[in-house]
């Protein structure tokens, strides 16, 4: 049994995953001979991506993500293209343990045209020199264009909803046709309406909406336009989707868990962020004695400090803190609450 082995045995008890695979990399060059430069390879998650058929002009992006899953620091010294078509963004700071970071690659969908294939070169210095090559293909057309290259909706208030337009054209057979746009996102709405025909050419807008349904956080999706090219390859045109919905309302730290022992006594504050100006009517827990205070506020935010004595008896307390609003009909904030306590001398957590 080598070492790897052991790792994969002790591996299935599921605790140990995160402390057992963690091993210094001088161990692994030596367990696995002849692996050479695959050590880095390793942190890669893939190293090869196709974008397909895409649209002149459109934004084309892949984020190649690596984690250090070694027990030295590692660090990318550079990371440079075989071709003129691709560039890149990369982090500069060392990886400690279990960090992870993401190598962008970037397509130049305006200067270059039909197929194009390119590598990136990730060169390492720590903890040893080594090089990966991400692969990256893609076919760019000539005949259609997307203006602008990505729907950007920017920053979106939720429960609320936006419509962004791009305008899609195309320079070729007289009958093409987009049939229908296809997307994963149920909270992204797009449709079609061709322009006035031009000689020569056939136009469309499309119109991409976000519906006031869509949850808080980024959005990196994509549409894929339906046409009747005869070539299946080229058929569907990918067009990027970016933003960000932003909370009406949020509250940091999202949780409190704690540990203490009896008879001891915790504080904690929590800040509630609003979009637009609103009031806390109230912040209460069926616990009373978890006792919630409004400290202070402005316009768009407000502190409120929460205090907790425990007794003389050990237990382990799992409650939620409800903090009532004026905003959009009495909108209320949940805050999960678990608090250990144990005897004294415990050593805490």
């Amino acid at each position: 049994m080598d070492l790897f082995d052991d790792v994969r045995l002790r591996m299935n008890s599921g605790a140990w995953i995160r402390t057992i695979w963690v091993v210094p990399l001088w161990m692994t060059m030596m367990v696995s001979t002849g692996l050479g430069q695959e050590w880095a390879k390793r942190m890669f998650d893939q190293t090869s991506h196709d974008f397909g058929t895409v649209a002149r002009g459109a934004k084309v992006e892949h984020r190649f993500t690596l984690e250090n899953i070694y027990e030295e620091d590692v660090h990318i010294v550079s990371v440079s293209s075989t071709c003129g078509c691709a560039s890149s963004e990369f982090p500069t700071q060392n990886l400690k343990t279990w960090d992870k970071a993401q190598i962008v690659a970037r397509v130049d969908t305006r200067g270059y045209y039909g197929r194009k294939d390119a590598s990136l070169k990730v060169s390492f210095d720590k903890p040893f020199r080594a090089e990966v090559q991400l692969h990256i293909h893609t076919y760019i057309r000539r005949d259609v264009v997307v203006q602008p290259g990505v729907v950007q909706f920017g920053t979106v208030r939720q429960g609320t909803s936006s419509r962004k337009k791009v305008s899609v054209d195309y320079a070729g057979r007289s009958d093409w046709r987009i049939q229908r746009v296809e997307c994963a996102n149920p909270h992204l709405q797009a449709q079609v309406v061709q322009k006035p025909g031009v000689p020569g050419q056939v136009g469309y807008e499309l119109l991409v909406t976000v519906s006031d349904t869509a949850p808080a956080g980024y959005i990196r999706d994509q549409l894929t336009l339906v046409t009747n090219d005869f070539d299946s390859h080229k058929a569907r045109v990918p067009v990027p989707v970016e933003g960000v919905v932003v909370a009406t309302l949020s509250v940091h730290p999202p949780s409190w868990s704690a540990s203490m022992e009896v008879g001891q006594s915790l504080s904690k504050r929590f800040v509630v962020k609003g979009a637009e100006p609103f009031s806390v009517v109230s912040a209460t827990c069926r616990d009373e004695r978890l006792k919630c205070t409004v400290l202070g506020r402005t316009q768009q935010l407000y502190l409120i400090t929460v205090d907790f004595a425990a007794g003389a008896t050990p237990e382990t307390l799992n409650e939620t803190i409800f903090i009532e609003t004026d905003l959009g009909g009495k909108q209320v904030l949940e805050v999960p609450v678990r608090i250990q306590v144990t005897p004294q001398g415990t050593t805490t957590f």
